[in-house]
């Protein structure tokens, strides 16, 4: 736990300045940031979910532009919905 005691004639922004430096120094806000933003890695189960998703969507769009319902300009200006059985 940090703690800055006002000195004697120091305006409050002195003491907020030199409280955030210590912060800064200290490397609480740093760790704090690495709890808050930690991402879990994927298991081996769900990366291979994953890529098997990315597969048959791509393979149903190839199909969809063989036969003519999905053209590029579509494509690239919406996005569309595929269901996946």
């Amino acid at each position: 736990m940090l703690e800055v005691k006002r000195k004697d004639g120091e305006s409050f922004e002195g003491l907020l300045r030199r409280f955030s430096r210590k912060t800064l120094q200290s490397g609480k806000l740093l760790q704090a940031k690495k709890v808050k933003y930690f991402k879990k890695p994927k298991t081996k189960r769900e990366l291979r979910e994953s890529a098997n998703r990315r597969e048959k969507i791509q393979s149903a769009r190839e199909y969809l532009k063989k036969i003519g319902k999905l053209d590029e300009v579509t494509e690239k200006n919406k996005k569309i919905k595929i269901k996946i059985k």
